[in-house]
């Protein structure tokens, strides 16, 4: 024990010899600020990745003849959304962060004419920059704006898969404008733009988003779902489901293994930098891998013995990215045990919401895009306001510690949530369908839209 003690107070010593060191060596912080937007870069990339996952596991899911129109749909969500981004979703989540006379939507604070976060107008790199707390040059900001940017992206991107095969792009592209452009960045405000839901109760506990991001996805893709419409034949006459198999297995799978690789961005990048953050980012990727996996058995074997009697794999790939939803709230805050039950139990949340929605509510949602981001993400928040572990370098402490300020604080949040996107979604979504913009012709849609919008098949062999 003295040997071990006596080990932890040399290794305290170097660190606190090399702190010093680099207070020497880089004493205005531009290094520190240059390593952390290389580490915000990185993991932007692998989080942008992700897009290539959804394209792959939505093309693969959907039947061949609308493969062409969901990859251009993926596509086109990281093109608008990063035009939105800069232009003012950007600046209507972070835009005055932390005023406490406006905890609501991103805005600029009295006194204040620059474009800041709008239009990245506050970024001169030959001027003092925006926030003031970075040095001019460093490429923090801009690193921070990539960054969220891409997060945003896959919030929209939600929803493509579970309004796939009936959608128009139309209709597609007014609400990825509406929910890229404003109901996500409020909800993003909120709280990691420091407004009322970070400083309600405590504040909310949502590490890298599985509220933010992918419940707030997952609430619009059901209201879109739901009033888009089945896809023709979903149901028989009695409201019996029919079974419209994934044509391709193969994308499916490499959709997932994508987007698993793309949460190793997205849970460990949310330490928003790397100096200094080494073990809490360490320990998200440690939480998210056995998160995933835990839920992925769960599902596969649930499924096995309750619902289809075989090896599902598409059951397979969605139980994984169940337990990556469902651990994103909590991937620095708890153990790698409570991982694996938060992962194990997301399985049930899946399996439960899933049968739900198409068996009672009869909703067709191609994807399960609802129960895999809408359901585990509620239940991401939740489970970290249960078990975060009071650890090193995040100080989070759950109700199984002691502490129910985060239980309340999540339950407050998603319900307004809830409310905010579920509301403004449905008014979007109906008056779309009121304008007979929102679906396809019963024409189109059996002929589908590869042939009918795009110019033939995406696997028309050429002449």
């Amino acid at each position: 024990m003295s040997a071990t003690i006596a080990q932890l107070a040399e290794v305290n010593a170097t660190v606190a010899l090399l702190k010093t060191q680099m207070a020497a060596i880089d004493p205005n912080g531009q290094l520190v600020n240059e390593l952390n937007a290389w580490f915000y870069a990185y993991c932007g990339c692998l989080v942008f990745f992700m897009q290539a996952g959804f394209a792959l596991l939505e093309a693969g899911s959907v039947r061949a003849k609308n493969a062409k129109n969901i990859l251009m749909k993926n596509l086109l969500d990281a093109c608008i959304g990063a035009l939105i981004w800069w232009g003012w979703g950007y600046g209507v989540a972070y835009q005055g962060a932390g005023d406490p006379d406006n905890g609501f939507i991103g805005h600029n604070v009295k006194g204040d004419t620059s474009l800041g976060h709008f239009f990245v107008g506050g970024y001169d790199a030959v001027s003092t920059t925006y926030t003031g707390d970075v040095i001019p040059g460093d490429g923090y900001d801009y690193g921070a704006w990539w960054f969220q940017y891409v997060f945003a992206a896959a919030a929209a991107t939600i929803v493509s898969g579970a309004m796939a095969e009936r959608t128009s792009l139309v209709g597609y592209l007014v609400y990825t404008i509406f929910i890229t452009g404003f109901i996500y960045p409020v909800v993003v405000y909120w709280t990691w733009g420091y407004g009322w839901a970070f400083r309600w109760n405590g504040g909310l506990q949502d590490f890298a988003g599985s509220g933010i991001v992918h419940m707030t996805g997952g609430i619009a893709a059901l209201c879109g779902a739901a009033i888009v419409g089945p896809r023709k034949g979903r149901f028989d006459e009695s409201k019996k489901p029919i079974a419209m198999p994934a044509h391709n297995t193969t994308f499916q799978v490499l959709g997932t293994f994508i987007l698993w690789l793309g949460w190793y961005g997205f849970n460990p990048g949310s330490t928003l930098a790397i100096v200094g953050q080494g073990e809490v980012m360490a320990r998200a990727i440690c939480t998210t891998t056995l998160s995933a996996a835990s839920g992925g058995i769960t599902v596969v074997l649930l499924d096995k013995m309750l619902a289809s009697k075989t090896w599902d794999v598409g059951m397979l790939c969605n139980g994984i990215l169940a337990g990556l939803v469902s651990i994103t709230a909590g991937a620095a805050d708890v153990l790698p045990w409570m991982a694996m039950v938060i992962g194990f139990l997301g399985g049930f949340v899946y399996i439960a919401s899933s049968k739900i929605t198409l068996y009672v509510c009869k909703v067709d949602d191609p994807l399960d895009a609802f129960s895999v981001h809408g359901c585990c993400g509620f239940w991401g928040v939740m489970a970290n306001a249960l078990f975060a572990a009071d650890l090193p370098g995040r100080g989070v402490k759950g109700a199984f510690y002691g502490n129910g300020a985060p239980l309340g604080a999540g339950l407050v949040f998603c319900f307004a949530d809830i409310g905010w996107t579920g509301g403004l979604s449905c008014i979007m979504f109906m008056s779309l369908k009121m304008a007979n913009v929102l679906r396809v012709s019963a024409e189109v849609e059996d002929a589908g839209m590869d042939v009918s919008k795009h110019g033939g098949s995406a696997y028309e062999q050429p002449k």
